[in-house]
Formats: structure tokens, C-alpha cells, sequence
């Protein structure tokens, strides 16, 4: 039991409490471990991994996991960490994105042994008063001690009614999946002691919450998330994956091997004393790299995004075959850039211009309301990796 829990305390930010952790390590059957997530968007990428992993860590140690799609919960929107209210999904959105959730999940999961459950199966069958009964196991003083909620509250900015209700329905997932361990980001941290307290409510056993660092983007500076442009996808392109894992610092490099990484503590830090000891940091990070793509891809398609980093970027060369992307013009810069699949919006290919990220056939374009004019083929590049051959076509 001590190495069972030496493995999962790696990693982990905060365990509430931890002596039931131990408690509940000691009983003689599988435990039931709960992960939760809103479909709220189409993919994962990797910070989503940091607790999916960990919920593998417990299937690899004999447990019986509970992978919770928020379809129903996915509709009202998370409140953690937002300054203002969500926009809320339709159902087609929420189901569209859940599909999407499942099929790229067991690229982690072992699909034989996890058990996907969604929210809507008993929330869609609640009627009106039992809602309603649900909302009076709460206060509006205890919705405030929330971060989010009193800063919002504070500063005078709204707060949906609906929004309350949202860690109430997720708290209440865990009466229904009667569930021994819930998983999460620091961010969830009172949703989960919400399930906590309503499984004390309804006289079960309450969860122990287990909470997992926000693996921090590319940047290395915020959190991971695709709206600031700093993510790395799990369905991405291997080449694409590769050249962003390079990018990161040599310091960071070490958080992503921490909560990334399936190699044991061992063998991390004897790489970080090879490192200390001469090792070149860059092929600790090119390791890394061909773990992470050998998972979500394979190991053939690794070695492939290796040689091609090599050649592109060591050696200064850019591929022959780049696919030639076609647009009309004439047409702005950010818009190019997001029609030639070079960025996800035309938001983030400002930002790339005003960090002096994109280039036009070689030479870095500063200019925001740069305009292609004229017929021709362009080679456009946003970063180090992300290139692409455009012909534009004046109508």
C-alpha cells in the first residue's frame, strides 16, 4: 500500500482529507474513482491529461473508474475561475462535443475496464420539485465563499441564478455514482467538497477529493487552454505536437515530465541528474516528446515528427511537399493566417503578429492590417512550426 500511494500522491497538488484516502486504500475491494468533465469544447489537450492520467494511475492499481460526461452539466456551464457568466451550449453542441470526448479518452483509459456515465440519465429525469429540493441543501453564503462567486459579487458583476446550482448538480453526481475518490483540477476544488457534503446529506460515505495541478501552456506562464492559444492537442498532427513540446522551456520541461509523464520518479530524476551532469537538456525534451506523440499516435509516427523537427528546424530547411493551401483574396493577414489552418482564430494571429511571431516568405510581417494585394504563392509561417504554403488568387 505505501507504493500504491507514494504513486498516486505524485503529482498531486492537495488530498482532502488524506487520512480517509488511507482508509479507504485499506478496505478489501476496488475503490470507485470519479472524473468529471463538461464536453464545453470539441478536443482534449494535454493539460485535460494531467487528471485523466492520474485516473489511469488508479485503473493500473486494480480500481473501478468512473469517467462522467457532463452532458447535462456541460448545458449550464462551469462557473470555476470565470469573471463572468458562461454563454450556454445547446444540446446538439453538448452531444456533438461528447462524442468526441469518448473516442479520444481511451487513448489514456483502458476502454475495457472504465465506465463512461452521463449526468443527463438521472438530471433528465428530475422533475421541477426535486430540483428545487436540491437547491435547499445549499445557502447563498456558502455559494460565496467561493473565489469566483465573491469576486464577481464584489465587483458588482452578475451572477446567473443557474450558476449556483451548477456544483450542486456536480456534487450530486457523486451521490448517484456513489463514488469513494473524486479527481479534479485545484480549480474544482469546492465542487468537489460540494460532493462531500451532499453524500453526507444522503447518508452515504463521503469522497475524498484529490486535486491535480492546471498544467501551465506552452507559455509557461497561464494555465493551458485553447482560447490563449498555448495548447497542446491530443489529436493534433505528431509533427505539430512535437515542434510545440520543443518550444517549452528547459524548466518547464521538468513539470511536464512530472504530470505528463508515465516513466516512474525514478527514472525522471536519474534524467535530471544526467542533465546536471552534461547531458544536453534538449534530448531530455525530445524524449518527451516521442513519449507523449508514441502515446496518443505511435511510436513510428514519433520517429517521423523527430526527423522532420531535425530537418525543418536544426538543418533550416522547410519541407518540398508543403500542401498548398488556396484562398481569395485580396485578404488581411489574420484572416489568411486562419483560413490556411495556421492559427484557431484571427484573435490569436494578432497576438502572434504583435509578438513578432508571423512571417511572410521569410521576412516578419508587423504590421496588423498587413493585406495580400496580389496574385501569387506565399510562404506563411506563424512560430517555429507552423508553416504553410498559401496561394492567394485576386478575384
Amino acid at each position: 500500500m505505501k507504493d500504491a500511494l507514494a504513486e498516486i500522491q505524485r503529482g498531486v497538488e492537495e488530498i482532502l482529507p488524506e487520512a480517509e484516502l488511507i482508509e479507504k486504500l485499506k478496505l478489501k475491494r476496488p475503490l470507485r474513482v470519479k472524473l468529471g468533465m463538461d464536453p464545453t469544447a470539441p478536443d482534449l489537450h494535454l493539460g485535460h491529461t494531467v487528471v485523466i492520467n492520474k485516473l489511469r494511475q488508479f485503473q493500473d492499481l486494480g480500481h473501478h473508474v468512473l469517467f462522467l460526461i457532463g452532458d447535462f452539466t456541460g448545458m449550464i456551464g462551469d462557473p470555476s475561475g470565470k469573471t463572468a457568466t458562461r454563454p450556454p451550449l445547446t444540446k446538439a453542441e453538448v452531444e456533438k462535443n461528447a462524442e468526441t470526448y469518448r473516442q479520444q479518452v481511451f487513448k489514456i483509459l483502458d476502454q475495457d475496464h472504465t465506465e463512461i456515465l452521463f449526468n443527463s440519465h438521472w438530471f433528465g429525469k428530475k422533475s421541477a420539485a426535486e430540483m428545487i429540493q436540491l437547491a435547499s441543501c445549499s445557502t447563498v453564503a456558502r455559494m460565496l465563499e467561493r473565489d469566483d462567486f465573491s469576486k464577481r459579487y464584489q465587483s458588482g458583476q452578475s451572477i446567473a441564478i443557474h450558476e449556483f446550482l451548477y456544483p450542486l448538480i456536480m456534487g450530486y453526481d457523486s451521490v448517484e455514482m456513489k463514488a469513494d475518490i473524486e479527481l479534479g483540477g485545484t480549480d474544482q476544488k469546492f465542487n468537489l467538497l460540494m460532493g462531500r457534503e451532499l453524500q453526507k446529506h444522503f447518508g452515504q460515505p463521503q469522497q475524498v477529493a484529490i486535486m491535480m495541478p492546471l498544467l501551465e501552456g506552452t507559455d509557461g506562464v497561464k494555465k493551458m487552454s485553447k482560447s490563449l492559444g498555448n495548447y497542446i492537442g491530443i489529436d493534433e498532427a505528431p509533427s505539430e505536437m512535437f515542434g510545440k513540446i520543443m518550444s517549452i522551456s528547459d524548466v518547464l520541461m521538468w513539470r511536464y515530465y512530472e504530470l505528463l509523464s508515465f516513466k516512474s520518479i525514478q527514472a525522471i530524476e536519474q534524467l535530471q541528474d544526467q542533465v546536471r551532469d552534461g547531458m544536453n537538456p534538449r534530448d531530455a525534451k525530445v524524449m518527451l516528446a516521442k513519449e507523449v506523440i508514441t502515446r496518443f499516435h505511435s511510436a513510428h509516427a514519433a520517429e517521423q515528427a523527430h526527423e522532420a523537427f531535425v530537418q525543418r528546424f536544426q538543418q533550416g530547411e522547410i519541407p518540398e511537399d508543403l500542401p498548398v493551401q488556396n484562398v481569395n483574396g485580396p485578404i488581411a493577414i489574420a484572416a489568411l493566417l486562419k483560413e490556411a489552418g495556421l492559427v484557431q482564430s484571427t484573435s490569436e494571429a494578432l497576438r502572434a503578429i504583435q509578438q513578432g511571431g508571423v512571417k511572410v516568405d521569410g521576412e516578419k510581417v508587423t504590421d496588423r492590417n498587413f493585406t495580400f494585394e496580389n496574385s501569387g504563392e506565399y510562404i506563411c509561417q506563424v512560430g517555429k512550426r507552423r508553416i504553410a504554403k498559401v496561394h492567394v488568387k485576386i478575384s
